[in-house]
């Protein structure tokens, strides 16, 4: 029997191999047709960041965090990171220990590709692999954190609730074959060592098992169909992985490395795209986190059915989910593999015709006549549909004795958004050329923004080198805070504060309004709130989706940030102003109104 062990060969390792050989050349296919995909110039861009080493320490870093050790998913949910990191990292470290061992007990095995998977069936005990037993007991240790991994996986597809998840994705039919052959692969391999751990060694799980089966080890010939089990679990794995939720595992790693060398999504459905697709998990944590949650006819508009939809090629599904989305970012701010779902849907929609004619001829040739070293305010087509928000800053720009011009007092300019949420790129970069030519024209220093839109907007895609883009939040507490103005303090009088989705997630403006807020009274906390805010509704972003079905997400919304029960609603966004007011009971104001308000003036 010891010498069916030591002989370096099996037929069980049929399975595995083929598997892997398919799986190795799979992939090796794909990195070659999704590295030709790419633009020359991002081509070149990708390979030369794999040279820089700032990038690749920033690669390593990401590939532990992000890959192995969930630490997004940790920071959000404990029990639910442990569970991924315990299956990924753990299966990891068994292959790298794997590996270890051969290297230092059998290394004239070492060219053999499945001798690490196996090592427990081919070396019997010798004085060697005794001097090893350090090592059976890490790899029992880890096949353990793996099977506590695998045990909470199950029991989640059952009761999601108890780990964080108000729902689960629904799994495709190719997606349940690998999640079954996933889940088998270890206990299975708990079994196969467990049988043969009376005669190759092992630790404190695999010959706890060995003690525990002494019926089937009375004939030899019971140890082999579990070894034969394990290798087509890993077979069959391997096989269909191309075709699952489980391909992430290797394109998060590509994601990673074109994410890091500054490429982005420029096609929607080739090279930095086909990463994004590919990379979703199907996790389903994007379905609690889409507003269009509050409503359950909409769970399948979640990112992850998106992505699963570009997969089948189902182009009417596509732009469905494409158009309908409220283009908040707060799928992107949770994923825990960093999908950009918002650029993976505009990128959508860029391929539509949608029937716009845009017009320029309206826009001014100048926007004062001379505005040097003044403030340029713009306050945005939004601001104009709410104009005490611009009224509210206007007395206080006057009352810090600053100077400043108001850009688009007369109305009739756009940053160019809406034409951008549509798909009609060209006809939006002809609209902010001529927005630039106007701003540079005034030889204003700073441009200020009431509106978080255009705020994004004028910071990512126009050209304006020397000269400062502000939100109103921003400025409003760089003035308290200079000493500028002075705000009354109320203690009595509460508020919370909504961020809004492009202030917030998509420019990361978190402090400077509630540092306003705490200078005029209480601030109170939102039951979610900075990155995972809700959206209020209004956005622009959706084309399709119905007022009344923005009504629940609204009202959601106002749910989330009255948990405290504040005496108001403070927001930074005309657009979110104008969409709460239509349904709160209680007073909801923009943070410039709150501190014009509140002004002591000399």
């Amino acid at each position: 029997m010891r010498e069916r062990f030591i002989s370096g060969y099996n037929d069980f390792v049929i399975p595995f191999m083929a598997g892997m050989i398919f799986i190795l050349v799979y992939l090796l296919v794909a990195l070659i047709r999704l590295i030709l995909q790419l633009p020359a110039r991002d081509r070149r861009k990708f390979f030369l960041s794999l040279l820089n080493p700032k990038i690749l320490l920033k690669n390593i870093r990401d590939i532990i965090c992000d890959c192995l050790l969930h630490v997004k998913i940790f920071k959000r949910n404990p029990l639910l990171g442990y569970m991924h990191a315990s299956i990924a990292f753990g299966w990891f470290m068994l292959i790298v220990i794997g590996h270890i061992e051969v290297f230092l007990f059998t290394p004239h095995r070492a060219k053999l590709l499945y001798y690490p998977i196996f090592f427990r069936f081919f070396v019997a005990e010798t004085n060697e692999t005794l001097q090893g037993a350090f090592f059976f007991f890490l790899m029992d240790f880890f096949l353990l954190i793996v099977l506590s991994g695998i045990a909470l996986a199950m029991f989640k597809r059952i009761r999601s609730k108890a780990l964080g998840m108000r729902r689960t994705t629904k799994l495709s039919f190719m997606d349940h074959i690998g999640l079954y052959a996933l889940w088998s692969i270890f206990p299975l391999r708990l079994l196969a060592e467990g049988f043969t751990a009376g005669i190759s060694g092992g630790s404190f799980l695999t010959e706890s098992i060995n003690k525990l089966l002494p019926a089937f080890l009375s004939d030899p010939n019971n140890i082999m169909p579990t070894w034969w089990a394990y290798s087509i679990a890993l077979g069959v794995f391997f096989f269909v992985m191309p075709f699952t939720r489980y391909m992430h595992i290797p394109t998060e790693i590509m994601m990673i490395l074109f994410r890091n060398a500054g490429l982005k999504i420029t096609h929607p459905r080739k090279g930095v795209a086909k990463t994004h697709v590919y990379t979703c998990a199907s996790c389903g944590l994007c379905i609690d986190a889409c507003p269009m949650g509050a409503e359950k006819i909409n769970i399948k508009d979640a990112t992850v059915y998106l992505t699963r939809q570009i997969k089948r090629g189902n182009e009417k599904r596509i732009r469905e989910i494409s158009e309908k989305c409220l283009m908040c970012g707060k799928c992107t701010a949770i994923c825990p593999v960093g999908l950009d779902a918002t650029l993976l849907r505009q990128a959508q929609r860029n391929l539509a015709d949608y029937p716009l004619k845009p017009d320029f001829s309206s826009l001014p040739e100048t926007v004062a006549e001379s505005s040097e070293g003044k403030i340029l305010y713009f306050s945005g087509c939004m601001t104009h549909l709410t104009p005490k928000i611009h009224r509210a800053m206007a007395g206080i720009l006057d009352a810090s004795g600053l100077e400043w011009d108001f850009m688009d007092k007369d109305g009739g300019i756009c940053c160019g958004r809406p034409m951008m949420l549509t798909g009609r790129q060209d006809e939006a970069m002809k609209l902010v050329e001529k927005n630039t030519a106007l701003i540079k024209s005034s030889g204003a220093k700073t441009l200020l923004l009431s509106c978080p839109i255009c705020y994004k907007i004028f910071k990512e895609e126009y050209k304006l080198e020397g000269i400062e883009i502000i939100h109103h939040t921003q400025l409003i507490e760089r003035l308290i805070s200079g000493g500028k103005i002075k705000t009354a303090f109320n203690p009595s009088r509460s508020f919370v504060y909504h961020d809004p989705c492009e202030l917030g997630r998509g420019c990361g403006v978190y402090e400077e309004p509630r540092k306003v807020i705490s200078s005029v009274g209480t601030l109170k906390k939102a039951a979610k709130e900075r990155k995972e805010s809700i959206c209020c509704g209004g956005s622009l972003g959706s084309l399709t989706l119905s007022f009344e079905r923005r009504k629940a997400i609204t009202e959601h919304s106002l749910h989330n940030l009255t948990a405290d029960n504040p005496d108001s609603i403070v927001t930074a966004c005309p657009l979110c102003l104008n969409t709460f007011g239509r349904y709160a009971d209680r007073p909801v104001e923009d943070i410039a109104e709150i501190v014009n308000k509140t002004l002591i003036k000399n």
